[in-house]
Parts: C-alpha cells; sequence; structure tokens
C-alpha cells in the first residue's frame, strides 16, 4: 500500500534509499564477520527491511529516488533498487538494472544480493523469465537467485553447461553443488579435466560437496601447492575435504614453500589437528598474527575466548597494517597466551592428536547443525560445508541469506 503524494516527505525517503544502500554494504561485511551470530544478523536485517519498506510505502515516489542515485551506480544502490524493482513487478526498471549490471561488472553483487533478499514469491514469473533467456548474463542471475533461495533449476542447470559463455558455465557448476545435484557429478568431473580456471574451481568444489573425494582433491591440492593465486580459496575445501594426516602433509609442504604465514595460521585451524595448538600459542605472542591465531584455536577447540574471559586488552602502541590484512582481524578477541596455554595444558587429555576436530568437536552431523544454529558467520560457514560433505547430495546452507529465512530453514532441518 502506497502513501498518496500529499503525505510523502521528500526527505525521509532519501534518508531511506541512502540507508539501505549503506546497510547492504554492511551486511556485506557481517555476513562473513567472525563476531556476527544469526541473531545479530536478523537485528540488522530487520533494519534494512524497514527502510526497503518506507521506499515501497512512497510508491512511485520511491522508486524514482532509487533510479536517481543509479547516474554513478554502486553495489549499495544497485541493491536497493532492485530489490524495490523485484517487489513491485516493475518490469522496466528491473530490465534497466539487469541491462546496466551486464555493462558493469562491478556492479553484478548488488543485483544478485537483491534477488537473494526478496521472499521467493516476488521472483517466481521473473526467475522463469531469467532462465529462457537468450542473454547468458540473465540465466547466470536466474541460477543465481534459484542457489540462494534452495530452489533447483530444473533443465535449465544442464542447458548451461554447454553454453559459450564461461562465466555462465561457471555458475551453473556451482549451483550444482549447492542445490545437491548428484545426477550431474559426471557433468563436473569432466569439467574439471577440460575447462577453463574458474569452471574446473567450480566444478572441483561442487564434485566434493557430492562425494566424489579423490578426484576433487586431486585437482585441489595441484593448484594448493602450484598456483599462489588461487591457493587462499582453495586451501578451506581442500582442507575439510582430506583427512587430518593428507592435510597435514599438505601444509607442511606448503610451509617449506615460505607459505603466507596468516594463510597458514587459519589453513591450521581449519585441519581441526589439535598437533598445531602449541604452535598456534607461539602465533599469539606476535600482535600481528595474536588474533588469527586466537580465530584458529577457536576453530579447533570450540572455545568463545571474549565469553570464557581468555582474552586480554590489545597493546597500547599496536597499529594495524592493512597491507598485511590485520584490518580484517578487527572484531576478533585478542587471545591471551598465558590462559590458553594453562588451558590447553588442564584440557590436552580431552583431544587426540591426528583426529579432525572443528568447534571442540568431530565435525558430525548433530554438532554442525548445533554450530549452524549458533556459531559466529565464519564458522556457520564452515559448518555448512562440513553438513554437506557429511551428506553428499544435500543442499548447501546459505549462511547469507535473510536471517528470518535462515532461521526458518533451520526449523525445518530439526
Amino acid at each position: 500500500m502506497s502513501t498518496s503524494p500529499q503525505h510523502i516527505v521528500p526527505n525521509v525517503i532519501q534518508q531511506h534509499v541512502e540507508e539501505s544502500a549503506i546497510l547492504r554494504g554492511v551486511r556485506s561485511a557481517l555476513v562473513r564477520g567472525p563476531h556476527v551470530k544469526l541473531h545479530h544478523l536478523r537485528r540488522l536485517d530487520e533494519r534494512l527491511a524497514a527502510h526497503l519498506d518506507g521506499i515501497s510505502i512512497a510508491g512511485d515516489f520511491g522508486r524514482n529516488a532509487c533510479t536517481a542515485t543509479l547516474e554513478n551506480p554502486q553495489k549499495g544502490q544497485v541493491f536497493t533498487a532492485a530489490a524495490r524493482a523485484i517487489e513491485d513487478g516493475a518490469v522496466v526498471e528491473l530490465n534497466r538494472l539487469l541491462a546496466l549490471a551486464e555493462a558493469m561488472p562491478e556492479i553484478q553483487p548488488g543485483l544478485l544480493s537483491a534477488a537473494g533478499w526478496v521472499s521467493a514469491r516476488f521472483l517466481q514469473g521473473t526467475v522463469r523469465e531469467l532462465l529462457q533467456s537468450t542473454s547468458a548474463f540473465r540465466r547466470q542471475v536466474g541460477i543465481s537467485a534459484c542457489a540462494m533461495h534452495q530452489v533447483d533449476p530444473g533443465d535449465a542447470l544442464q542447458k548451461s553447461l554447454g553454453d559459450p559463455d564461461s562465466r555462465l558455465r561457471a555458475r551453473a557448476l556451482r549451483c550444482i553443488g549447492e542445490s545437491g545435484r548428484r545426477d550431474l557429478l559426471a557433468s563436473c568431473l569432466q569439467a574439471i579435466e577440460h575447462e577453463d580456471l574458474a569452471c574446473r574451481l567450480w566444478a572441483a568444489r561442487s564434485a566434493a560437496l557430492l562425494g566424489e573425494r579423490e578426484r576433487a582433491a586431486a585437482f585441489l591440492t595441484e593448484l594448493a601447492v602450484n598456483d599462489a593465486k588461487v591457493r587462499r580459496y582453495v586451501l578451506p575445501m581442500l582442507l575439510k575435504l582430506v583427512d587430518a594426516a593428507q592435510a597435514n602433509t599438505i601444509l607442511k609442504q606448503l610451509a617449506k614453500e615460505s607459505l603466507e604465514l596468516r594463510l597458514l595460521i587459519s589453513a591450521s585451524g581449519t585441519t581441526g589437528d589439535v598437533s598445531y595448538i602449541p604452535w598456534l600459542i607461539k602465533q599469539m605472542d606476535d600482535p600481528k598474527s595474536t588474533r588469527l591465531a586466537g580465530e584458529a584455536f577457536s576453530m579447533i577447540t570450540g572455545l568463545d575466548l571474549s565469553l570464557l574471559d581468555l582474552d586480554r586488552k590489545p597493546p597500547k602502541d599496536f597499529e594495524p597494517d592493512d597491507e598485511l590484512g590485520i584490518d580484517d582481524d578487527d572484531s576478533l578477541p585478542w587471545p591471551d597466551p598465558q590462559k590458553l596455554q594453562a588451558w590447553w595444558q588442564e584440557n590436552l587429555n580431552r583431544f587426540k592428536p591426528g583426529e579432525r576436530y572443528f568447534m571442540g568437536e568431530p565435525p558430525t552431523v548433530s554438532h554442525c547443525m548445533n554450530v549452524l544454529r549458533d556459531g559466529y558467520q565464519r564458522q556457520r560457514i564452515a559448518a555448512a560445508e562440513h553438513l554437506c560433505l557429511l551428506q553428499p547430495g544435500s543442499q548447501l546452507f546459505p549462511a547469507s541469506a535473510p536471517a528470518w529465512r535462515q532461521e526458518r530453514w533451520l526449523k525445518k532441518m530439526n
């Protein structure tokens, strides 16, 4: 229900538009935040929804206010305009945004996040048209929307695998794993051998999620060892895919080749092997690596350092080095190495070296479900991947979906 023109306050609507764009940017960081739980995400999502509702109530005036921000389009402005266009069924505006995003790849995440934000009922006819489009980009958007809403794209997925557009093929290969399409596993294995690098990466990840560990692990190991440019993207899945002994062998080989320390710290947490704990505690003496080492320690042991008073105040003279990625640690607690060393001495008998631990326990379906419900976002993303590896052919849980939708899905998974 829109507001009559005489009751519209332009400055208020403009504020709704600006705040929606800003909050979308904040949200894109929070969904991968080391300090964000689902209830934190819900609070932000409710604020974002309120601003979008304020634009909706203004009707045409609200949509025009969104369009006015597109003279110099950014991801946040595109998100706001697209969300309103989709929910309002504004076909002309949406087609304009699709054309704009196709011409400007840097703003495409804004359009895609709008498709993931709106409720599925607003997308039914729109996604059908996108999947049937002659435009490879529009079919890519359609497949992405289906994946974000846990809807199977159907025949459009397999048809996209033979399209000349490599970006569409890559998105289709990614969606195969996200959707649990085991009937298309053979297509992923073929793509690992014959496609370009991006397609091969997504094909290997999907093959792993669908239960093909050996060939996926072999390809990802080759990349991790030989291609520094994609190593950080490959390691998280690879180290979950192989057993602890294989993971240790890979990391030892990379350590000999002077693997970046921060990546090695993060990777040690992903392996889940407690044999890395003494080394991680040692890394906590360096202010540049201490918080990341604390996160890796928590990923293995399941400890919440702040909640259990196992953290400390940051050094007064510490200045973050953005070039080293230290700003990524801003929301992480500063671990107290002495307290953690004492805790480890008291509790090390609970853990068996050479076994994989994830958040304090071996990664089982029930444990990963608990982390998915109660963990921080980085932990929840890892839990979702573990669940697929434990249950090949299951759908990958979208931990970046609107919080209320995630809560609804989690209730159904009980």
